[in-house]
């Protein structure tokens, strides 16, 4: 580790917080509000595509009507990227003559776009036309990014509401969040990544003569377009198979600091958003006090781990030095440890350096952070689940110091505490029943490329990613296979929806209250002390639940390294 490399850490986080507080001031104005100064420029837009889909705006809606139009859309657009995946062989722009998917992979891919996961168990370059790309992948990374958004936004109103079943208008919300946040951020990042040396063209693959005379052939397209919204819209399924480790993505150091802060500014300016809702920016600083300590110490976990090296390579080889092991030097092991700490905290799921190859403790942190599922989250989904651990800590902090179970004015009683447990039990059992049905069929161990406790850790790996909404992987495990594909693609579905609909009728519940001004026997939960327990409860749930996995797999793997090097000093 070195000081540079440290401050470097430090100095993107705080450039994420600053922008998203500046973003999250915005959203507020733009949704918080009934009118906006820019929702005034925009508006002329909004009302030609609500008269087009035929949507009336000021049309309220409870929280079964807005989750069932959801709920509609979703399913359609499922549907419609499938059969664009299956039919691309004979649909226009597919200059390379790629052949339609398979309809397992098919399955997968879909599933993986339409819940913000972007999971890719295909090379994008040699496996997506042109249309492909443009038609299923980045229209999807902008709709489900949109999704998670929306559905915050009408939590966040149902926490505020005065018995009062309205949580808004989806229809409304979803395309005015298109309008006036991710498709205004998403061509000025394109413009950007495009003036740094991103592709973005429609002409097919380039044949070049190299200077030793042989012949390479390089693969471009509608590049820019993609990464832009896949780091702002929390996606991270990039247009190559290296995602932002390839060049073409992600050319420089300049550009990963600016693909770290777009992937990280809207789920970091959600919370101060959810501040404004409920009229306590104090809560919004305490949630940021322990959340980007969090998220701090993670980042720092894995460059030291990185920055150390690998022992045993170190005494039996003396190479000595950070581990660059599916790493790249443009973006060296500080730069590289951030990413992955910042990709999986905010499950976006890009990558720039290959997870796989990190130390064990270094890989021990992005499994944690999407097992935790809050360390700020993708777009809006991860603001519910902090919502919801908020819920349970305010319960056991009640319980423990006989206060008053209230959240935000509102009482919290049985219907609530059981929605938002079914909300966080579900994330643990579609991450750990699978992998131990993975493990225990040869279905599941046939596809483990790496031996002993590695190759456990891929499998873990892939379903805790599936079910957090994430998208990345330890790249060892081969995932294109009927099992994977399946049991992948049900994973990112019900980790999407379920406790989205939990989530959505805690809502409504809270919506119907009424707002109860707080008194003496309230529990404050805008306190650094409460912040504390906060932490506490969500790190003692996840010790609770995925230690066993954690200690056989990349605990058990650091063990196993130093007993070797220890066998080695013999």
């Amino acid at each position: 580790m070195t000081v540079l490399g440290s401050m470097g850490i430090v100095a993107v986080v705080i450039l994420v917080l600053a922008v998203g507080i500046l973003v999250g001031e915005y959203l507020y104005r733009q949704f918080g509000k009934e009118n906006s100064r820019v929702g005034k420029v925009f508006a002329p837009v909004e009302t030609l595509l609500f008269r087009a889909v035929g949507v009336d705006p000021t049309v309220k809606m409870d929280w079964k009507a807005y989750l069932r139009s959801l709920m509609m859309v979703n399913i359609a657009m499922m549907v419609f990227a499938y059969l664009v995946f299956r039919l691309q062989g004979v649909l226009p722009l597919n200059p390379a003559h790629i052949k339609a998917m398979p309809w397992d992979l098919a399955f997968n891919t879909a599933a993986s776009f339409i819940t913000n996961t972007n999971w890719q168990n295909y090379a994008g370059e040699q496996s997506l036309s042109y249309l492909g790309q443009m038609l299923a992948i980045t229209y999807l990374q902008f709709t489900s990014a949109a999704t998670g958004f929306v559905a915050a936004i009408a939590f966040l109103r149902g926490l505020i509401a005065h018995r009062s079943p309205s949580l808004g208008n989806f229809w409304a919300d979803f395309i005015r969040v298109h309008t006036r946040l991710l498709l205004p951020l998403a061509i000025v990042f394109a413009l950007v990544l495009i003036g740094l040396g991103v592709p973005q063209t429609l002409a097919g693959a380039q044949v070049v003569h190299t200077l030793q005379g042989g012949i390479q052939t390089i693969v471009r397209g509608p590049v820019a377009s993609l990464e832009a919204i896949k780091q702002l819209g929390t996606n991270g399924g990039g247009y190559m198979n290296a995602n932002s480790a390839h060049p073409f993505e992600d050319p420089g150091a300049l550009s990963t600091v600016l693909e770290m802060i777009a992937m990280g500014v809207v789920p970091a300016g959600l919370v101060w958003t959810f501040g404004r809702f409920i009229k306590n920016r104090r809560q919004a600083v305490v949630l940021y006090v322990f959340l980007t300590a969090t998220l701090l110490v993670g980042a720092f976990v894995i460059y030291g781990a990185e920055a150390g090296g690998n022992p045993i390579l170190q005494h039996a080889l003396g190479i000595r030095g950070p581990n660059m092991e599916g790493k790249e030097v443009r973006f060296g092991t500080a730069l590289s440890s951030a990413f992955a700490a910042m990709t999986t905290a905010f499950t976006t799921g890009a990558v720039n350096a290959m997870h796989d190859s990190l130390m064990p403790l270094g890989g021990l942190v992005p499994l944690l952070f999407m097992m935790f599922n809050l360390v700020f989250g993708g777009e809006g989904v991860g603001l519910l689940n902090i919502l919801m651990f908020l819920i349970i800590t305010v319960f056991l902090s009640g319980l423990m110091v006989g206060r008053t179970p209230e959240i935000f004015g509102k009482k919290i009683e049985a219907r609530e505490i059981k929605l938002a447990t079914i909300a966080m039990l579900v994330h643990p059992f579609i991450i750990l029943v699978p992998t131990a049905i993975a493990l225990v069929t040869k279905a599941g161990t046939s596809s483990i490329l790496n031996p002993g406790l590695h190759g456990l850790s891929e499998v873990l790996y892939a379903f805790t990613s599936a079910a957090a909404n994430n998208g990345s992987a330890f790249a060892g495990l081969n995932g294109n296979t009927v099992f994977y594909n399946l049991t992948l693609g049900i994973v990112m579905l019900i980790g999407r929806y379920v406790s989205l609909i939990a989530m959505f009728a805690i809502a409504g519940s809270l919506a119907s209250k009424a707002v109860i001004p707080p008194s003496s026997g309230t529990l404050r939960t805008d306190t650094f002390a409460f912040g504390g327990v906060f932490v506490a409860v969500f790190v003692i749930v996840g010790a609770l639940t995925f230690f066993p996995a954690l200690a056989i797999d990349p605990i058990g793997e650091h063990l196993q390294m130093w007993a070797r090097l220890a066998t080695l000093g013999r």
